[in-house]
This record gives structure tokens, C-alpha cells and sequence, in this order.
């Protein structure tokens, strides 16, 4: 197998106008996106998407799930598909770049190849994951969770968002239930590149991330439950604050996390608080912990200590506790020859690089159980993410990008 020219690069200011141009579709308050899954804005991100890739010469398949994948055509039709797969929906105050920049990315790759006419043994699909971000709709990776038979898919249609609007019903309003079957389509090898979304590799002066590693999660759905009654007049001995709880199981979790440093983290994010009054103390607070770790008994290690520990805290304070799993994946082992492949682009291309983990949870995660996958990540400024404020700059993106044109094209084989 024939590496690429160390010469062959991407069109970097026509990838940094459709990352630009894609922006323009569902803006954010300060300069970012709110492109949440299944909204109108991710119909129109879909459309926009669609037409380029049509322009493209591709052809668009869709799943019951409503995933994307957008495909090349190889010389052999025998031969299983290279996939480079990312998300286009956003957080509510979301970034420009993050998922965006692996489907863009893959678009890139495809018209450089036109561009270049060059021509690949194995076909190459661009994929735009569904519901990657699981902010409106729990749990994230839901639609690549489904193809990987880790999720299932009437699970996934049932999923409510905050006004009770189903998943399914929603998939279906914006018109992008597919036909296909999820899952059923085999595949060579995935690629998906993403912003690192934390600062090591700005802050080591780094242009790529390889990643050989994602951390798992773990998504505790926890319940703390007093008495609701009025602040003014209720004794401070004779209360059941179900807020006091909520505070000592935060630096509950902050203790378990510092327990296993440098590889876990752990903290709270989604909060709710019943009745949620200025002048009843809380008789309900529901929660949501974040538990990550690339090294699984550690990940296990730290919810099994939060379940032993917390109920005792809660009922000292006259409170009860509960909690179920809401969210979760192993932590995942990229594979190793694609890593290489990465890896040798890199160095191939002259581009600074170093191995790294990943801390975010992201689709590859899912396909990596079913088929060979790795990643690649960009640096972004001050590891900013999920935040309007998130930033990249035109060269890092360009790097990225061609290391990811020349891993796949490796993997795909080019042909004459």
C-alpha cells in the first residue's frame, strides 16, 4: 500500500468558507451556534449539507435514525467503505467547529480527491452522526449508539426533550427518517476528526492531536429528596433540606475525582431544583454527575464509592437518595493501525504531533466496538468548548485536514 505524496494537500480556504458558511445557520446570542438535533436550524445544516455534497458528486443514503452518509464511489465494488464521520448539531450556546469540522472535513477530503481526480479502491462515506451533542435528547451518540447495537432504537425514539417532544415524532417532522436500516451498513474503517475541546494540545504546541485512547463516561442520574417547607419559619434543626444534600454530594464527587488523579475527572452539570422557590426550602433536587476515565475499573471504581457514600450523607440530613445510570461508554482503545496511519501522516506532512487521550465522548467511541476506528484532533484556543466563545484558527483546521485526507487515502487505497 502506496502512502500519499508528501505534497498533496487540502484546499484550506475553501474548507474554512463552508465552515464559515455553515455557521450562518442557526446562530448563537455571542458569535456562536444553536443548531440543537431535529430543530428546524438542523434541517436547514442538513440541507446546506446535502447540496454541497450533491455538488460533490456524491450520493446520499439516510437511516431510520436519520444519519447521513454521503458516498464516493471506489473502483472495486466489492470493497467495504472508509467512513469519515462526525455530528453538525450543536450545544444551545454551542461553537462553530465542534463535530462541524469532521463533516466539513470529510467533504474537504472528497473534493480534493475530485480535484486531484484521484481515485480510490475503496469507496469513502462522509457521515453526519445524529444527536451526537444529547443535550435535547438523551443520551449523546444516540444514533451512532443505535448502529452499534448498544442503544436501542425504539429507546431512542422515545426520548423526550425538556417539553416532552419524542425523538421519533421529532425525526419525523423535520423530514429526515430514512429508509435504511440502522446498523446495516459494513464498514472498512471510520475516521473522525474533532476539535480537541481542552487545551493540552495549544498548550504543548501541538497541530494534531493522534489519539490512541477516549475516556469512558458515566452519567449519574441522582435524586435527593427532603421536605419542602418555608424558610422563614421552619427551625434550621428540624429541616430536611434537599439543597444541602445536593451541596455535600458536589464535593462528594470532587473528593472521588481527586482521588484518581491524573485519569478521571468528575462533576456536576444538569441541575433542578423543586418547587424551585425563593421562600420553600428545596424538597427535590435532581441532579446530573459526569464521571470520566480512560481506565474502566476506575470509572467503575468512582460511581460504586458515590452509590456507597451518598445515601448516608442524605439521610443525616433527613433526606433520601437515589440514582440510576442516565448515560455511559467504555472507555475506548482506538485501533492501532489506523492510529499508525495517523500518526505517520503527520510526520509524513512535516506537521508537529503528539498522542493523546480523549476527553470528550464522541461517535467514534460507538463504532469503534463494530469496526476499526480512530481519531484526530485539532487544537482549539485555550480548550475552550461547548461555549460560543469556541475558537480555532484556519491553519489548525488545514493541518487536521490533511492528515486526515492522507490517513484515509492510505486506508482506501489509491488506485493508478
Amino acid at each position: 500500500m502506496t502512502a500519499p505524496a508528501a505534497n498533496l494537500r487540502i484546499n484550506s480556504t475553501r474548507l474554512w468558507d463552508s465552515l464559515m458558511e455553515m455557521a450562518k445557520i442557526g446562530p448563537g446570542v455571542a458569535g456562536g451556534n444553536n443548531r440543537q438535533t431535529l430543530t428546524d436550524a438542523d434541517a436547514e445544516g442538513r440541507a446546506l449539507f446535502a447540496r454541497w455534497c450533491e455538488a460533490a458528486g456524491l450520493s446520499m443514503g439516510v437511516d431510520e435514525m436519520g444519519t447521513m452518509f454521503a458516498r464516493r464511489e471506489g473502483t472495486d465494488p466489492d470493497a467495504l467503505p472508509v467512513y469519515i464521520g462526525s455530528h453538525l448539531d450543536t450545544q444551545p450556546t454551542g461553537g462553530k467547529y465542534d463535530g462541524v469540522l469532521g463533516v466539513l472535513g470529510g467533504l474537504e477530503v472528497i473534493r480534493t480527491l475530485n480535484d486531484m481526480g484521484i481515485k480510490t479502491r475503496h469507496p469513502i462515506v462522509v457521515t453526519n452522526w445524529t444527536n451526537e451533542e444529547g443535550t435535547r435528547f438523551a443520551p449523546a451518540m444516540l444514533a451512532s449508539g443505535v448502529f452499534a447495537g448498544v442503544i436501542d432504537q425504539d429507546f431512542a425514539y422515545s426520548r423526550k426533550d425538556a417539553k416532552g417532544l419524542r425523538f421519533g415524532d421529532e425525526l419525523k417532522r423535520i423530514g429526515w427518517v430514512g429508509p435504511e436500516k440502522v446498523g446495516a451498513r459494513k464498514m472498512h474503517a471510520m475516521f473522525e476528526l474533532h476539535i480537541e475541546q481542552g487545551p493540552i494540545l495549544e498548550a504543548e504546541g501541538k497541530d494534531v492531536g493522534v489519539v490512541t485512547h477516549g475516556q469512558g463516561l458515566r452519567w449519574v442520574e441522582c435524586t435527593v429528596v427532603g421536605k419542602g417547607s418555608h424558610t422563614g419559619s421552619t427551625p434550621m434543626r428540624m429541616r430536611r433540606n434537599a439543597g444541602r444534600g445536593l451541596a455535600q454530594i458536589t464535593e462528594l464527587v470532587h473528593e472521588i475525582a481527586m482521588q484518581h488523579q491524573p485519569n478521571a475527572v468528575g462533576a456536576i452539570g444538569h441541575i433542578d431544583v423543586y418547587p424551585n422557590s425563593r421562600n420553600i426550602i428545596a424538597e427535590k433536587v435532581v441532579f446530573t454527575i459526569d464521571f470520566r476515565s480512560h481506565v474502566l475499573e476506575t470509572l467503575d471504581g468512582m460511581v460504586a464509592e458515590l452509590n456507597a457514600r451518598a445515601p448516608g450523607i442524605c439521610e443525616a440530613l433527613g433526606c433520601s437518595f437515589s440514582s440510576e445510570l442516565s448515560g455511559f461508554f467504555d472507555p475506548p482503545a482506538f485501533d492501532p493501525v489506523l492510529v499508525g496511519r495517523v500518526r505517520a501522516a503527520a510526520e509524513r506532512l512535516g506537521y508537529s504531533h503528539m498522542d493523546i487521550i480523549s476527553g470528550a465522548g464522541h461517535d467514534a467511541c460507538w463504532i469503534n466496538r463494530v469496526y476499526p476506528t480512530t481519531m484526530i484532533m485539532c487544537p482549539c484556543v485555550d480548550g475552550l468548548s461547548h461555549n460560543e466563545a469556541e475558537e480555532i484558527s484556519p491553519e489548525w483546521a488545514s493541518k487536521s485536514v490533511d492528515v486526515l485526507l492522507h490517513a484515509v487515502l492510505e486506508t482506501a487505497e489509491v488506485v493508478g
